[in-house]
């Protein structure tokens, strides 16, 4: 016997970019905004009547139609109101759950002063949220952030480590720590003002990457994750993503020079990954 399980489908990469105009000037968003949808849609699959079956480009002039109306000003405010109408409108529909990524722009300054409507694309980095409703349940709001590229120059060694027949790495005291962080963290809580939050998990990384003395990409991956845990009490538990991009040191004896650590040449591939989830001790 075969039988279908668990399914689901939606629209993936639904770029928006809202321009919110005030008379002092302007705010802009740049939302990447993927919906996906659960239900019971056997009958597609099994006998091809789409009977049940809301159209993804329906689901695409959605995202649109609620960011006009919308209010809001963070993603996971959207978000809800993206799946309350979902929901709402599509009782076939078991839950919903919507996934956005939001770029950087940075207003510009000029001679101190912020200018009302023209902005710089930053990094690469994004921000994150994922957040799912089921008809009738509470909301389950999940934001992070990716791409966060960070580099220490200085307070950052590995020794001490396993050497076997097959270790060629050299310990050292003095090294280049390179990483792009992915982080993700669910709030206990929504009654909160979750743009405040991220801001101020964000810094708190920020600053324990800039001071920590590193002994290892893990120790210093604790620290963080650590940090943010005493800073945020919206959240209890935090999981961080930190591979090691390797700067490697160039050998210029070959051409007469020695290199006091300052001539290195970055490498994306292959680079170490790791990984942890930290998270409050429960109680006894």
């Amino acid at each position: 016997m075969i039988e279908l399980a668990e399914n689901r489908y939606g629209k993936s990469r639904v770029r928006l970019m809202k321009v919110t105009r005030h008379p002092h000037g302007n705010d802009l968003r740049e939302w990447n905004v993927q919906v996906l949808l659960k239900g019971d849609f056997r009958e597609a699959h099994v006998e091809g009547d789409n009977s049940k079956l809301l159209p993804t480009d329906t689901m695409k002039n959605t995202v649109y139609s609620i960011a006009r109306s919308s209010s809001a000003t963070t993603m996971e405010e959207y978000a809800r109101e993206l799946i309350d109408f979902m929901l709402g409108h599509n009782p076939q529909v078991n839950s919903a759950a919507v996934t956005i990524e939001s770029a950087l722009w940075k207003r510009l300054s000029f001679e101190g002063k912020p200018h009302p409507d023209t902005f710089m694309r930053g990094s690469n980095e994004v921000q994150t949220t994922l957040v799912e409703r089921a008809q009738g349940g509470d909301f389950t709001i999940c934001s992070g952030l990716d791409h966060l590229v960070l580099l220490k120059t200085a307070q950052s060694g590995f020794a001490g480590y396993i050497k076997d027949s097959l270790t060629t790495l050299k310990e050292t005291n003095d090294r280049l720590l390179g990483t792009a962080v992915r982080a993700q963290w669910c709030y206990n809580t929504q009654a909160l003002d979750y743009d405040a939050v991220r801001k101020r998990i964000r810094e708190t990384m920020l600053a324990t990457f800039a001071a920590h003395d590193s002994k290892s990409v893990q120790q210093t991956l604790y620290a963080m994750a650590q940090a943010v845990l005493e800073a945020a009490p919206q959240i209890d538990e935090i999981e961080l993503t930190m591979p090691n991009k390797h700067c490697l040191l160039v050998d210029l004896s070959p051409f007469g020079q020695d290199n006091p650590n300052e001539i290195f040449v970055p490498t994306d591939e292959p680079h170490g990954t790791i990984e942890a989830r930290v998270r409050r001790r429960p109680s006894a």
